[in-house]
């Protein structure tokens, strides 16, 4: 199995934190967000790569931080206007690494309690399927910013929707998704029929009606770093965690 983290986006809800340090990168509890989830991947003894895809504005940033065995990818965008988005990034890393294995897909702005290595396991009680890991955020009006799914008595997905107007469920899924070898040329022909690239749960929407999606009901935290008060919440929880004191405001010092 291989682990494809996104990192690719220009964070620009959190500017000016985002200006020179990449979302992924920000510190949260004394450590960058992507120690905490390369720390998930590690749970997972089936994955023997790890790679990470980011822009060419950051790049180097990522090189710098990359520890022995992760392999940086440059998808050689420079801007938000000109992005390849998660889907397309997720491709090219596909296309370089020449990926023919299961596939293990986190955001790297997500931060979560699960055990990757537990999803594994239920996702290999569905030979052949895609996974998609769910939480529920217990809000209608939190619902309408996510991607909402609902599951029928198996946990197999039903139906998915990005960002809804009127949420039928508080079921959300979060930007951590398994596919299994076969299903990888899909992802050719979701983006050769015109489909948007940008955000991920986009092919979870279009493959659940095509073949097998199961939804992996977590319990626990989860925290989907999109603004300041999300990212301040996030560290003050890990700095708990750690035995780091709180902060009143975000910093950038660890």
């Amino acid at each position: 199995m291989k682990a494809v983290v996104l990192a690719g986006g220009y964070a620009t809800r959190l500017r000016p934190l985002t200006d020179d340090v990449p979302k992924p990168l920000l510190p949260v509890g004394g450590r960058p967000i992507l120690d905490w989830i390369l720390a998930k991947i590690g749970e997972v003894a089936e994955v023997d790569e790890t790679h990470v895809v980011t822009n060419s504005r950051f790049a180097a940033d990522f090189l710098a931080w990359a520890p022995a065995g992760v392999v940086i990818h440059d998808d050689g965008t420079s801007t938000n206007e000109d992005r390849l988005g998660a889907i397309g990034d997720l491709k090219c890393v596909i296309d370089r690494a020449g990926i023919d294995d299961d596939l293990l897909v986190v955001a790297g702005d997500n931060l979560f309690d699960f055990s990757l290595a537990d999803y594994v396991r239920f996702w290999r009680e569905h030979e052949g399927s895609a996974a998609v890991a769910l939480y529920d955020c217990g809000d209608l009006r939190l619902a309408a910013g996510y991607g909402i799914v609902e599951v029928d008595a198996n946990d197999r997905l039903t139906f998915f929707v990005e960002k809804p107007e009127s949420p039928p469920s508080t079921l959300a899924a979060i930007a951590t998704y398994l596919y299994a070898r076969p299903q990888l040329p899909l992802i050719d022909e979701y983006l050769a029929e015109g489909n948007a690239p940008d955000q991920a749960g986009s092919l979870v929407a279009w493959l659940y009606p095509r073949q097998p999606v199961y939804g992996y009901r977590f319990a626990g935290e989860w925290f989907d770093i999109g603004d300041r008060s999300q990212l301040l919440e996030a560290d003050n929880r890990m700095r708990r965690l750690h035995g780091l004191s709180e902060r009143a405001e975000y910093s950038l010092e660890k």
